[in-house]
């Protein structure tokens, strides 16, 4: 059990000991990101530019002009709600290689309530052309993600968190943006999870094999570009569909699921989401419970869906 955003530390440090031109800039939230030992390691690298998120995206578009690869780090809140005008016309319009990193994305940001809580992200990042929007799972693959991106020209959004959660993937995987990861084979429903719900997603497995029931689990880390192979191959398979994700019902993985299926594959679908309303404060396990996101909502979704083929 480790939290996503310690991954995105890991993978920071290990890209401050190998790519010189990684730089990182952080909103005061330096513990909270993980990035104290990139600035205690490459002082001359990292840049505190304090409660000032918007002039964190305006210099880290800046530097790109030189040749560095700027990693930017605080709430996700904080580093699209509160700076996307900055994003849109500085880094995603001009097409700067920043690499937008946010952590405490979602209900599971906890006690600190709705105010800090962000269920809209996703949509708001992935509409913005030539952005890529990646949503890891557990820590190993934060890590694995943060590594790659420096390696990406162009604007990425790296989503991540803040409680600790399973940590089960492989630590020397090779991850691939735009490539989703099956789990488990499966031929009675496809369930499309992503970030702290892919775990929630496996759990549902093995209750739905308990009954006698076939998932496919795949994990969708990358959410632009979306890996419609993937998906239509599963669908073809299976017939139904869920998607599990930590935000809103409106403009998350669901939604792109959604769009891809309508064009190709019309098929019956459920999705298990936050619907239509901000957070509140609480236990960030409370809070999944309450605004159902946890095992038992997939599995209800997985009954519903394969009833409606």
């Amino acid at each position: 059990m480790i939290d996503t955003r310690s991954g995105f530390g890991a993978g920071l440090t290990e890209l401050g000991k190998t790519n010189p031109n990684v730089v990182a800039l952080c909103a005061d939230l330096i513990g909270s990101l993980k990035m104290g030992d990139f600035a205690k390691n490459h002082p001359e690298r990292f840049f505190q530019v304090g409660v000032a998120e918007a002039n964190m995206i305006g210099i880290a578009a800046g530097l790109t002009i030189g040749g560095k690869i700027p990693f930017t780090g605080t709430f996700a809140n904080f580093s699209t709600c509160r700076v996307y005008d900055q994003i849109r016309q500085s880094v995603a319009y001009a097409g700067k290689n920043v690499k937008i990193c946010a952590s405490h994305a979602g209900l599971t940001l906890g006690e600190d309530g709705a105010t800090h809580q962000t269920l809209e992200d996703i949509g708001l990042m992935k509409m913005l052309p030539g952005m890529v929007v990646i949503n890891p799972c557990d820590y190993n693959q934060t890590k694995a993600a943060t590594i790659v991106i420096a390696d990406y020209e162009g604007p990425v959004y790296l989503r991540f968190g803040r409680p600790s959660v399973p940590n089960f993937t492989p630590s020397d995987q090779k991850f691939e943006i735009g490539k989703a990861v099956h789990l488990e084979r499966g031929t009675d429903v496809s369930i499309f999870a992503t970030g702290h719900l892919v775990w929630e997603a496996l759990e549902a497995q093995k209750e739905l094999a308990s009954e006698g029931i076939s998932a496919e689990i795949i994990n969708i880390h990358t959410i632009k570009p979306l890996d419609n192979n993937a998906i239509l191959n599963s669908v073809r398979k299976t017939k139904c569909v869920v998607t599990a994700e930590e935000h809103q019902r409106n403009g998350g993985l669901g939604d792109s699921i959604a769009q891809l299926l309508s064009r190709e594959i019309p098929t019956p679908m459920e999705m298990v989401a936050v619907d239509d309303t901000f957070g509140e404060s609480g236990p960030p396990m409370k809070l999944m419970e309450k605004y159902g996101l946890t095992s038992k909502e997939i599995v209800e979704a997985a009954k519903k869906a394969i009833s409606r083929k």
